[in-house]
């Protein structure tokens, strides 16, 4: 027999199998030598109180063992012989496109500018010895896409466009820890996401698909309004989903100059956030012992309006790493990782002011001037940074008291910081904001204001800055026919789930051209 209970214990009996049945057996009724196993089905911790319970749903086991059903299969045929369509980008918008494709028995043919994930981890820690970013290889471009080792995240808003329960489950299927199907904010973390990601290429070459790497679209093939491959080492036939990523600049450049309809699009921009992950333990589970034995490291999340616009607390990441995202030279780019177990002693979260079209310079009209936005900002850091990759910053409480930092807190940041007047040289509609949504997370937190804290700067590409103008109800490009604009880099997603979904509902209105 089994039965189903939402359930809400204390941390130390939720982290123990043997404690949990015995706490069930109590409520229940049931003699817990008669219960096999209890299996997770959803958990989130409620730490509202001083007091922190985690909520569970558990489904239990009464003289009967689980069934193997942790989570659901997909089956992928072969499809070496099916009509192709060609995928530019494997990040989670491709890839989860490519493998719909072969659900639907289309054989996809991925082409990825970037090296595979394995070879790519070798540049990325080339930034941090050298001062050097690959353009081409970097944390944004390569296989994986910019989550690959950039966290590896799985908690979406996105609840109405796809089944984010298929893509979790098809995760599982390729590694990934069945922990991610219960966590109420799933993730996989960097040290683990890569092995996933090779996984799931393997599928798509077994079942015929082809995947390309150091292969950089530069043009598109059109035949009228209609789109019949790209151009990339070679010319490749077949209708094109368009899976770029939000960094991709020479595309969103090519479509500009080609008269290909793109729109100017917000983002959010600011800086990276480091505290102590102590710190952050023990403010958010109102203890000086912080997070204890049996909790993970805490998250937290902010948001007010300043002025009319959002200022807000964006991918925290607890027991984490800040890294360098530039995908070029003379850029300096910060964003945030952890490792699955979240053990490392800093927390930090991309702390970011809402920037819309008409807060940027520029023609109504000029579709790229986000894009030059972000860029501008972004040489301004190098240039503020030494023209390293060594980034500037600033204690969190000196920066909003307008002083200058005469040193700095260590870091997790690997090329090194400089110690630098964010203050004074950040763009007032950004700095001016940031310091009085300070200092409301300051009056919400006890102790979140701090010195402690250290401000990395600069944190720019949170969403892509243009978007790629598509129909609602085919997703093809509003013009073209065979183009389908996908995922964070066309502007219809943000994140690996929702650029996921994204990727597979794409996939799906693709085949009907068949």
């Amino acid at each position: 027999m089994t039965s189903e209970y939402q359930i809400r214990v204390l941390p130390q009996v939720a982290a123990d199998e043997q404690s949990l049945k015995a706490w069930l057996a109590d409520e229940k009724g049931f003699d817990v030598r008669s219960c096999t196993a209890v299996r997770i089905l959803k958990r989130s911790i409620d730490a509202r109180q001083r007091t922190i319970f985690v909520n569970l749903k558990v489904r239990v086991y009464l003289n009967e063992q689980p069934a193997d059903d942790a989570y659901a299969h997909t089956e992928y045929g072969d499809v070496s012989e099916c009509p192709q369509v060609i995928v530019v980008g494997a990040g989670p918008g491709g890839l989860f496109a490519a493998l719909r494709l072969i659900e639907l028995g289309l054989r996809p043919v991925v082409l990825e500018r970037g090296k595979n994930v394995h070879d790519r981890k070798r540049d990325l820690a080339e930034i941090a010895r050298t001062q050097q970013v690959d353009g081409e290889s970097n944390y944004c471009f390569g296989e994986g896409g910019a989550g690959a080792y950039s966290d590896g995240k799985l908690y979406t808003r996105s609840k109405k466009r796809g089944s984010i329960d298929k893509i979790l489950n098809v995760l599982c299927q390729h590694g990934a820890s069945t922990a991610i199907l219960a966590d109420a904010h799933p993730h996989i973390g960097t040290d683990r996401l890569p092995k996933v990601i090779e996984n799931i290429r393997n599928t798509i070459i077994r079942c015929g698909g082809e995947v390309h790497f150091q292969t950089k679209m530069t043009s598109l093939i059109l035949e009228g309004d209609k789109v019949v491959g790209c151009v990339a080492d070679k010319e490749y036939r077949g209708p094109v989903i368009l899976a770029t990523g939000h960094s991709a600049r020479d595309v969103y450049r090519y479509l500009a100059d080609a008269k290909i309809e793109i729109e100017a699009k917000g983002i959010a921009v600011g800086v990276r956030l480091e505290h102590p992950s102590q710190l952050i333990d023990q403010i958010q589970y109102h203890s000086r012992q912080g997070r204890g034995k049996y909790l993970p490291a805490a998250e937290y999340s902010f948001v007010t309006q300043v002025d009319g616009r959002g200022v807000y607390s964006f991918c925290m990441c607890p027991g984490g790493f800040v890294i360098p995202a530039a995908t070029d030279k003379e850029q300096i780019v910060v964003n945030g990782m952890s490792p699955a177990n979240r053990g490392t002693a800093w927390s930090n979260s991309g702390m970011v002011v809402e920037v819309r079209p008409d807060d940027v310079e520029g023609h109504d009209n000029d579709v790229l001037k986000v894009m030059r936005f972000q860029e501008q900002l972004e040489r301004l850091c190098w240039q503020q940074g030494n023209m390293k990759q060594t980034a500037p910053a600033q204690r969190m409480a000196d920066f909003v008291n307008n002083r200058l930092s005469y040193d700095l807190p260590r870091s997790s940041y690997a090329p090194g910081l400089l110690s630098s007047p964010l203050h004074f040289w950040l763009p007032p509609m950004i700095g001016r904001r940031l310091q009085e949504g300070f200092k409301t997370f300051g009056r919400q937190a006890h102790g979140f204001l701090t010195n402690e804290a250290v401000l990395i700067a600069i944190e720019t590409r949170t969403s892509s800055p243009v978007r790629i103008v598509r129909d609602a109800a085919t997703l093809q490009h509003v013009r073209l026919q065979g183009l389908f604009p996908c995922g964070e880099g066309a502007g219809y997603a943000g994140g690996i789930v929702s650029a996921a979904v994204d990727g597979e509902r794409c996939a799906e209105m693709c085949a009907e051209l068949f």
